[in-house]
């Protein structure tokens, strides 16, 4: 609806003030002998038309306060002659522009003040919507996944009667499937809160030989589906070692999930993925290869960016997200994370993290 601007009370108001005081300026002005300056009273009509009015408007009133100002000179006797009258006059009249012009600087500042507070407030609209609509988009669509999940396995418990062995294989794939849909619902809501409000980590002292060994028990029956053989090593050293870092667990868990799951899928069947841990005493460095096709070097570069799936033989089968939240989570650790390529064939990635000594490990 189109508002009506004919008619503002406030601005009303405004003007009949400034009138009544310009009518009250001038009659001391011009009531009074030429040497006495009261051109310095137009200094308060100027700051309260700039406040008040449209800034057009400020600029008339300021140049008559100047005019008239300078006319009391003339009218209603001549006054150019008298040096220090004269002298007065010209004062008052700068005055009165400075004083217009650093109102009217105030007033811009003021406005452009406004402009982004109010640019601050509606982001902050913006972001909350964002989140209420990715969290309850989460939600809605993580429910009947799980309960999808639920069914399938009553389903092959034999609770709705007796199923084949193919009928079985088929539930178990289909559950795959759906626990893939989940996790990659559960991969976009944690980017998108990394990306918004950082990566918050609960930090503690963690082996990541424990972490490496955790995540290869979990991932397991994957290589076991692609007949790919998992193996960690430790660098120069045949024995078992402790690296200790300060980290979160459950964080640094997905970072070795992501790295070997992404190995595994692009290993050769009957081959395997090998794990290497090393360090140098100051730096652990955690190192996932595979034997598959490898990468080309223009692709390097970006595969840790988001939702990048490569374009070589080497395509990624996910959203192009792994790997771009292990980087988030690497860095939250102040560590860093790279690939290259293996000789002769296949990929490496690495990842390097602070370390931390065995005796800090125990406190």
């Amino acid at each position: 609806m189109k508002q009506d601007k004919r008619f503002n009370p406030s601005v009303w108001q405004a003007q009949i003030i400034v009138t009544g005081l310009c009518l009250i300026v001038i009659a001391l002005e011009y009531l009074t002998p030429s040497e006495y300056v009261f051109g310095y009273l137009y200094s308060g009509i100027i700051l309260l038309v700039h406040s008040r009015l449209k800034r057009i408007t400020a600029y008339q009133v300021t140049l008559l306060a100047v005019f008239l100002t300078l006319l009391n000179l003339w009218v209603p006797e001549v006054h150019l002659s008298a040096v220090p009258t004269l002298a007065n006059r010209l004062i008052a009249t700068l005055a009165l522009i400075v004083t217009a012009w650093l109102s009217d600087r105030n007033r811009r500042y003021e406005e452009a003040i406004a402009r982004q507070q109010a640019q601050l407030q509606a982001q902050a609209q913006l972001a909350s919507i964002r989140e209420n609509f990715v969290s309850t988009l989460t939600h809605d669509l993580k429910t009947p996944l799980l309960g999808a999940i639920e069914t399938l396995k009553s389903f092959e418990k034999g609770q709705f009667g007796d199923i084949t062995p193919i009928q079985q294989r088929v539930l178990g794939m289909m559950q795959k499937s759906h626990r893939s849909s989940v996790q990659l619902v559960e991969t976009l809501l944690d980017v998108y809160r990394n990306d918004t409000e950082g990566l918050h980590l609960n930090l503690s002292a963690v082996n990541l030989a424990t972490l490496a060994d955790e995540a290869i028990a979990t991932l397991t029956e994957l290589g076991r589906s692609r007949n790919v053989y998992i193996v960690l090593n430790y660098g120069a050293s045949d024995f078992r070692q402790h690296f200790w870092t300060k980290g979160d667990s459950l964080q640094l868990q997905r970072v070795f999930a992501n790295l070997i799951a992404n190995a595994i899928n692009h290993a050769p069947r009957g081959s395997k993925v090998e794990i290497i841990l090393e360090s140098d005493g100051s730096t652990h460095v955690v190192k996932v290869g595979d034997r598959g096709p490898g990468m080309s070097a223009d692709e390097i570069p970006l595969l840790f960016e988001r939702f990048y799936q490569g374009h070589s033989d080497r395509q990624a089968k996910g959203s192009g997200l792994g790997l771009y939240l292990t980087r988030q989570i690497v860095q939250a650790h102040e560590g860093i994370i790279w690939a290259e390529n293996r000789q002769p064939t296949g990929a490496l990635f690495a990842f390097r993290l602070p370390a931390i000594s065995p005796l800090l490990s125990s406190v």
